[in-house]
């Protein structure tokens, strides 16, 4: 394999987006990536985000409606754009206007749909499809449509579990097997959560590269995707930087997660000053907090003790003041 082709298993382009391992987690549908689903009888888009075709595979029409909605979504983003078709007529507007084509659930369980999308040379979104019965496609016949799209000479395919069904929402995905995924191939994954947020956390803790909201999602949807592509990215993703402004933006993540657990501690330590017999400065137990900063240094061993003492006695005095501010104004009140 070529240094090229690895380098598309590995971290797949989008336009200007890097999906993969030691990159930022993505949310597509979000501030990242914007998509276009095309499907159904042909009416106009939705929310500017649809438009409804025939279903998959029929090649009856000419693609015109599609090419005008296509170009429109192009028209309003100027950032990365995936369009999912909805039948290949569709194909020759997705090749002129999106930087990627997402396959979606109905066309991955057909090989020769599979390979007409990859043959446009555009970046893939597969989801996994549904086989026989319309059950949800196994690991290896899903990765059999990865090797479809090798087939055509196209190594820029990114996996998307979003419980392989014909419609995201009608199923959660398989986080279980989108990791076996991820870890069988080495290629980027994404979680299609429909539109819901609900499972962005546990996506992210699953190893997802990034996040798939539907067109149309309500605000708390993205704002879920967005939230978990920050906080619990920075908590368990290691990112791995090339740039000072990747690394600028690394760094806003922890300090976003950071900023999230100094405000549940400090709530927590209110809560603990209200509990103690003595509490404030007066009630304050050294010993105890010798214990924490020995136990931090356990896990951050870098800084060690000696540079994490003053770290936690401003963490813990802040929250101090702040318990009293609110016991006095609460004693006024």
């Amino acid at each position: 394999m070529s240094k090229a082709a690895q380098l598309d298993r590995d971290a797949v382009r989008i336009g200007d987006l890097v999906i993969g391992d030691g990159r930022p987690v993505v949310v597509i549908g979000g501030r990242d990536a914007r998509w276009l689903r095309l499907r159904g009888d042909g009416g106009p888009p939705v929310d500017g985000a649809e438009i409804v075709q025939d279903g998959p595979g029929d090649s009856s029409k000419d693609g015109s409606c599609a090419d005008g909605a296509v170009a429109e979504a192009r028209a309003r983003w100027a950032g990365p754009l995936l369009v999912e078709p909805a039948t290949v007529a569709d194909l020759s507007a997705v090749a002129r206007h999106a930087d990627g084509v997402v396959v979606g659930a109905a066309w991955a369980a057909d090989p020769d749909l599979v390979r007409a999308a990859a043959r446009l040379g555009l970046p893939v979104v597969l989801q996994r499809g549904s086989a026989r019965h319309g059950r949800p496609a196994t690991l290896v016949e899903w990765l059999a449509a990865v090797d479809d799209c090798a087939a055509e000479g196209n190594e820029a395919v990114v996996l998307c579990e979003s419980g392989g069904r014909g419609e995201p929402q009608d199923a959660a995905p398989d986080l279980g097997l989108m990791r076996a995924a991820r870890e069988r191939v080495g290629r980027p994954v994404l979680a299609g959560l429909g539109g819901d947020g609900g499972l962005a956390d546990a996506a992210v803790a699953a190893g997802a590269d990034g996040l798939l909201i539907d067109p149309g999602a309500p605000e708390r949807a993205l704002a879920a995707a967005h939230e978990a592509a920050t906080v619990m990215a920075a908590l368990v993703r290691p990112d791995d930087p090339e740039t000072l402004d990747a690394a600028r933006g690394a760094i806003d993540r922890v300090d976003a997660a950071l900023a999230t657990l100094l405000e549940r501690r400090a709530a927590l330590a209110g809560r603990i000053q209200r509990l103690k017999p003595v509490g404030g400065f007066r009630g304050r137990d050294m010993d105890r907090e010798r214990r924490l900063v020995a136990a931090m240094a356990r896990r951050a061993p870098s800084l060690g003790a000696v540079l994490l003492a003053p770290i936690m006695n401003a963490v813990i005095e802040a929250g101090l003041r702040l318990s009293e501010e609110r016991r006095d104004g609460g004693e006024r009140g």
